[in-house]
């Protein structure tokens, strides 16, 4: 995985043994992990290589129950070929136009925005408190708040490790605490913004995969 805007500072909660996700807690991982760094920079070549050759959600038959949901295996195939075709410096503007531009981008890519209206606001502050209980922190040369949507991928990839993560249930907590309330309808803003067109697949394949991870998450929890 890229080096994550986050690293621990003191000891997380203790990992435990845990029903294997239907698409792989090892890929549910490396997942976030890519979705973050593709949000909080534009793509390199080597991003580029990891979605097109790392990453493969095996077939189903679309059904109710799949265990391999066919949308999330759809928009993984659509972003890998366009991938493919990708220009780095055409991916650089797209992302500069989606998220930076002339005073701010198309998108506004915070949780506190989404939520409430405005930067730095009180989600925030209780992330930071969420975080710092999970021995989480931000990493010195990291200027963008904790709750950007690249972070909040990066932390869950951290959460998510299949070897040093945490259990499933500290990591539904901060799923349903932090992403579900505004992840996805940021996804799908992203899919609809005008400048969009690599990260329009990479909306699709996050709206996709976060619907397979709620479904993961909340299975858990009526088991458990």
């Amino acid at each position: 995985m890229a080096e994550s805007t986050l690293g621990t500072s003191t000891e997380r909660p203790g990992t435990v043994q845990r029903p294997e996700s239907h698409i792989g807690d090892a890929l549910r991982a490396h997942l976030y992990a890519w979705l973050g760094e593709a949000l909080r920079a534009p793509p390199g070549q080597a991003t580029l290589q990891r979605v097109q050759t790392q990453f493969r959600v095996d077939g189903d038959d679309g059904t109710e129950g799949s265990q391999n949901p066919s949308a999330l295996r759809r928009a993984l195939e659509q972003l890998q070929r366009e991938a493919r075709r990708a220009d780095l410096n055409d991916l650089d503007d797209e992302y500069h136009a989606l998220f930076i531009g002339l005073g701010r981008g198309e998108l506004m890519p915070y949780g506190s925005w989404y939520l409430t209206g405005y930067l730095m606001g009180r989600p925030l502050a209780q992330l930071r408190s969420s975080l710092q209980a999970l021995g989480l922190e931000r990493q010195p040369h990291v200027c963008e708040p904790e709750d950007h949507a690249g972070a909040l991928c990066e932390t869950m990839a951290l959460l998510a490790d299949p070897v040093d993560g945490v259990p499933l249930s500290v990591q539904r907590e901060f799923y349903d605490s932090y992403l579900a309330p505004w992840l996805g309808s940021f996804f799908r803003d992203m899919q609809q913004a005008p400048s969009a067109r690599f990260y329009a697949a990479v909306g699709a394949l996050g709206d996709a995969f976060g619907e397979v991870e709620q479904r993961y998450l909340d299975t858990f929890a009526a088991e458990s």
